[in-house]
């Protein structure tokens, strides 16, 4: 009886960690999202400008996605 109970508590703390990993990939997705929204944005008004633009959106893209990361690896802690 305890071991099923191990195994009932087990995979409940898998489930929140899936639908945590869920929660940060979303998140990630809609960041990069925004972040290529805005540059493409910008690169239409301003086509000379593309080269300190694109450089802006790697970074943003690149911190949207560690924090996504950082949701994956929060998730399977706790």
């Amino acid at each position: 009886m305890e071991a099923a109970v191990e195994t009932v508590m087990s995979l409940s703390g898998m489930g929140l960690g899936v639908i945590g990993f869920g929660l940060a990939a979303i998140g990630g997705g809609v960041g990069v999202g925004l972040a290529a929204n805005g540059a493409a944005q910008a690169i239409a008004r301003q086509p000379e400008m593309y080269g300190r633009i694109f450089t802006i959106f790697i970074m943003g893209a690149a911190m949207a996605e560690a924090l996504a990361l950082l949701g994956f690896v929060l998730a399977f802690i706790a």
